[in-house]
């Protein structure tokens, strides 16, 4: 790879940093038959960590398969159950007629459609399925998890969106087939702590304390220089540690925007890193989202923009009705503040954290700061 430090994706062990225990922590889990809530804020790397655990199950538990669902973009359970479905039926990557008939007989709903990859000319097989099948569909996908010759590994990211979806009882019937199914392992992955902890914490909801909880924290900053040092060091460059450090700092840990300043960095052709080029960085990703962060504070109302800029002032708070608070920033009263809060975090403008109150993109917290 020409850039070691990446943004999207993942590219093996060489190029993801430390999070060993807490891979080996999720392996042995689900290997123990402890199905997994894993809980962070968006870009700590939750999804990394994941794509690293199959990485190393796949190098170690052969005949199994790891199955990663990103359900964040769905709204409703006709969506949810296609992702699903694609995802599951989606391993069967080239063409084969036993292969097909084997899963048309547990999934009797899906439409397969075969086509030729555009690059290779191989046939492919994808699939789709009937709006006002989607129930009987999802009884059929489980029930051919459960047939499957190999062990199953599933992770569903930001599961947490199935309590938006306009039908009631999806929890119910996904817990209902879940619990019975002893050669499918699931990893349940969100970011909207609030309501992925109620999923799983409450005694009304079907979940109900039936995972292991693991709650992502930012990876320590000597493992991370480390990391860092040395990939620039491989390609003849140097990483000062202070400079690593007011990176770090900067962005609380949070693994995006340190690979995002570092892939920048990397980029650059000085062989050594300064200060100076870490504030350019910032500077220009700030900028490059100037049109995007207008567009935020024209979207928000007035008490709400307000609130945004008070919280990027303050940088953390831990009392938000504080009469102190309220007044150095000439707010509303303190019910209109709760009002202006709970829109900010449904829509994750803020982070409700266990340190207190924060703007959830550090970026935009930057260019806040100049209102």
């Amino acid at each position: 790879m020409t850039n070691p430090f990446l943004t999207t994706g993942y590219a093996g062990p060489e190029y993801f940093c430390d999070r060993k225990k807490e891979t080996e922590d999720l392996i042995s889990a689900l290997d123990n038959g402890r199905d997994v809530t894993l809980i962070s804020p968006r870009r700590i790397g939750k999804t990394g960590l994941i794509k690293n655990a199959f990485h190393e199950i796949g190098m170690t538990h052969k005949d199994t398969a790891c199955i990663y669902i990103d359900i964040f973009g769905t709204q409703n359970q006709y969506e949810f159950v296609r992702t699903f479905s694609k995802a599951v039926v989606g391993k069967l990557d080239s063409f084969s007629e036993s292969a097909l008939k084997k899963v048309m007989q547990f999934v009797k709903n899906l439409r397969p459609v075969i086509q030729n990859d555009e690059i290779t000319g191989n046939p492919s097989i994808t699939v789709d399925i009937v709006p006002e099948q989607s129930e009987e569909t999802l009884e059929q996908i489980f029930n051919y998890l459960n047939h499957s010759e190999k062990a199953c590994y599933v992770a569903f990211d930001e599961f947490q969106q199935i309590a938006t979806y306009p039908e009631k009882g999806l929890e119910a019937k996904l817990r209902s087939y879940i619990q019975f199914l002893p050669n499918v392992h699931f990893i349940f992955a969100g970011s909207k702590m609030h309501l992925i902890e109620e999923m799983f914490a409450s005694a009304k909801r079907p979940f109900y304390q039936s995972t292991q909880k693991m709650h992502l924290d930012v990876i320590g900053k000597e493992k991370y220089y480390e990391f860092a040092a040395d990939k620039f060091k491989d390609a003849g460059k140097e990483l000062p540690e202070d400079v690593f450090d007011n990176i770090y700092n900067s962005f609380d840990g949070y693994t995006w925007y340190i690979q995002t300043i570092l892939n920048r960095l990397f980029a650059e052709k000085a062989d050594k890193v300064t200060i100076e080029a870490v504030k350019q960085i910032i500077a220009n990703c700030v900028e490059e989202e100037q049109y995007t962060y207008q567009r935020y504070c024209q979207f928000a109302s007035a008490n709400q923009r307000a609130l945004l800029i008070a919280i990027a002032h303050e940088k953390i708070v831990k009392e938000i009705n504080a009469s102190s608070f309220i007044k150095k920033y000439d707010l509303k009263a303190a019910s209109s503040v709760n009002v202006a809060l709970k829109w900010l975090i449904d829509n994750e403008f803020v982070l409700d954290s266990e340190d207190g109150y924060r703007i959830y993109d550090r970026f935009f917290q930057i260019w806040l700061n100049r209102l």
